[in-house]
């Protein structure tokens, strides 16, 4: 499998947009809330600290069987940065897999941001050679959970770091 490179996605509301080191001091702010951690852990970067790991991320995964595929969110009306949306994509047994995340930042939060960028993002995958979609979600994170199942993913019986392996089957 040849690597994947993001590209812009629209849905109705969004832009996805490909990640850019540039992004670091807007994402700042979009994710200083430190609820956002509550259940993936840690604490919100610096600027710094996110510029440093974007142009990590950017450079692309040292294992050239494996994309590192990466978004900011941009609400169309509003012209701002509100999440990240992120797909891991990897070979397996029986075809690509891609491990899928998403944050939104708390401001922007129950409006369904979060949800349309899953979605759109999802769609896309099923447009690539990808086989199947994954994400894992603390049990007690129902947001989260929503956001899966309206994306498509239903839950298995599987755990990972305590986390549940959700799953989707899109690919051609």
């Amino acid at each position: 499998m040849s690597p994947l490179a993001a590209q812009a996605i629209g849905t109705r509301r969004l832009d996805l947009l490909p990640l850019r080191i540039e992004h670091a001091e807007e994402m700042a702010a979009v994710l200083s809330d430190p609820a956002l951690h509550t259940f993936i852990g840690g604490t919100p970067d610096t600027p710094q600290a996110l510029r440093s790991r974007y142009r990590r991320i950017s450079a692309g995964s040292p294992d050239p069987a494996v994309s590192w595929l990466n978004w900011v969110i941009r609400l169309r009306d509003e012209a701002c940065l509100t999440g990240t949306v992120q797909a891991t994509v990897s070979p397996s047994g029986h075809g690509a897999v891609a491990e899928v995340a998403w944050v939104v930042g708390a401001p922007w939060q129950g409006r369904g941001i979060a949800t349309e960028a899953a979605r759109g993002l999802v769609d896309w995958l099923g447009r690539q050679p990808v086989h199947a979609v994954v994400a894992h979600i603390h049990p007690a994170h129902r947001a989260s959970a929503a956001v899966a199942t309206a994306a498509g993913l239903t839950p298995t019986d599987a755990w990972q770091d305590g986390e549940i392996r959700w799953h989707r089957i899109v690919g051609r």
